[in-house]
């Protein structure tokens, strides 16, 4: 007697009223699991590889998985419903899941179904750098000037990278597309494998003689200058974008960014949380218990502020509108918050003791051990 099939949303692991992206989902992390490919001689694997296809095939198609739901696996067992044996050749997207699952284990490119797309233009990619600035020019901002590896075009070959009197030719291999199709053949059909030309790297042009003054690249390596603007309010870590500044395009096509990272200086007062900065600032204790103005350093400058009298240590002030400027609205601004931190004295004269031991008598009534055995001594 034949083994019994296992329920089709049990094999891929989810619910009856699953939606297609869960459906896909689920089949997608057990494909990649199970294909033979990954698993080379593994006859289990295998076996629940074909297992999850066939779920998916017929669930992802809204007319078998009606059948499937009212009659079972019957329904493709010419049983009720009459919808005939199943058939791995009917899938709806599987060449789609195909070229994003399997595209590693084919060696590195992509499924398809039908031949790549002819070669086209294609951007140069990015290119990354930093630079380093202070706490305050973060604040207000600043132009920097910075160096980088800069790719220019030849002066000879204008680019194509051939000899002068020269030009490329259509690279034989792929035929000027840039690309190389493979047919492999596996249990659920012929499936086509494209890649990017060895030969011509991609391009679909081989040159035959070289440049002698970029040899055969095109572009010459230089060191170049740029002025970057850096707007106020910018934070650590975040990037100013260079348009067209990074590398040089292919066949036609424009030229990447230039990404640069600023890296912001520590200030040994000031700390920034998003929009608003933080500092300590030391009082006496004469200025806490009796107030009075004081001057605190801010981005912009000292301001005057008046702390009220009987202020405790660790007093939070806030100073309005002192903080990091928006970077998408420069009227607006954070706020700079303080922390009053009440002194006390290290070091004192005898004098400066002597009038905290009476102002210790006048706030308690109770004069001081020392100041007991002070007047003892002249008593006797």
């Amino acid at each position: 007697m034949a083994e019994s099939k296992r329920d089709y949303y049990e094999v891929l692991g989810v619910s009856r009223d699953a939606d297609d992206a869960a459906l896909k989902k689920a089949y997608r992390a057990l494909a990649k699991k199970y294909h033979p490919d990954a698993n080379p001689g593994d006859k289990e694997a295998e076996q629940k590889f074909k297992e999850a296809s066939e779920a998916y095939s017929v669930l992802s198609d809204p007319e078998k998985r009606k059948q499937y739901d009212q009659f079972g696996h019957a329904a493709f067992e010419g049983g009720a419903g009459g919808a005939g044996g199943f058939n791995y050749g009917n899938f709806s997207d599987m060449g789609d899941i195909f070229g994003d699952i399997f595209g590693d284990f084919f060696g590195g490119g992509r499924s398809y179904r039908s031949g790549g797309r002819s070669n086209g233009p294609m951007r140069g990619a990015s290119v990354r750098t930093s630079v380093r600035i202070t706490f305050e020019e973060a604040i207000s901002g600043c132009e920097k000037e910075i160096e980088v590896n800069y790719k220019e075009e030849c002066s000879d070959c204008h680019g194509t990278g051939a000899k002068p009197g020269t030009s490329p030719q259509t690279c034989p291999k792929c035929n000027g597309k840039g690309k190389i199709v493979y047919t492999q053949d596996w249990f659920l059909g012929s499936m086509q494998n494209v890649q990017t030309c060895p030969d011509c790297n991609g391009t679909g042009k081989v040159v035959k003689e070289k440049c002698p003054k970029c040899y055969g690249a095109g572009y010459i390596s230089t060191r170049k200058k740029f002025k970057v603007t850096i707007p106020a309010g910018i934070d650590n870590g975040q990037s100013i974008r260079l348009a067209e500044k990074g590398e040089p395009g292919v066949n036609g096509g424009g030229r990447g960014d230039l990404l640069v990272e600023v890296v912001v200086s520590s200030h040994p007062i000031f700390k920034r949380q998003n929009m608003n900065i933080f500092s300590t600032v030391p009082i006496s204790f004469a200025r806490a218990a009796l107030g009075g103005p004081i001057r605190i350093k801010t981005v912009d400058g000292e301001v005057e502020y008046e702390v009220k009298a009987g202020t405790q240590t660790d007093t939070k002030v806030r100073l309005k509108g002192k903080g990091v400027p928006s970077l998408r609205n420069k009227a607006v601004r954070g706020d700079h918050y303080v922390t009053l931190v009440v002194q006390v004295p290290e070091r004192m004269t005898e004098a400066q003791k002597e009038a905290l031991r009476k102002f210790d008598e006048a706030m308690t009534g109770v004069a001081s051990e020392g100041e007991k055995h002070r007047k003892k001594g002249l008593f006797k």
